[in-house]
């Protein structure tokens, strides 16, 4: 029985099985929809921002 998953863009049921070449996204629109949704940086790694390290030699 293969494993059934939920699409991240339309959260649709689908079969994470090697015949689905999009997956873990449905289709190939909802795969394009994420990675646009990344170019634009509407997701983020939460974490502070890092130091420089050249700003802490001038100390």
């Amino acid at each position: 029985m293969p494993t059934v998953v939920e699409c991240p863009t339309c959260h649709a049921k689908v079969e994470w099985t090697e015949a689905n070449k999009y997956r873990p996204f449905c289709s190939e629109r909802c795969k394009m929809i994420d990675l646009g949704a990344w170019a634009e940086e509407k997701y983020s790694i939460p974490g502070s921002a890092p130091t420089d390290p050249l700003d802490e030699e001038a100390k």
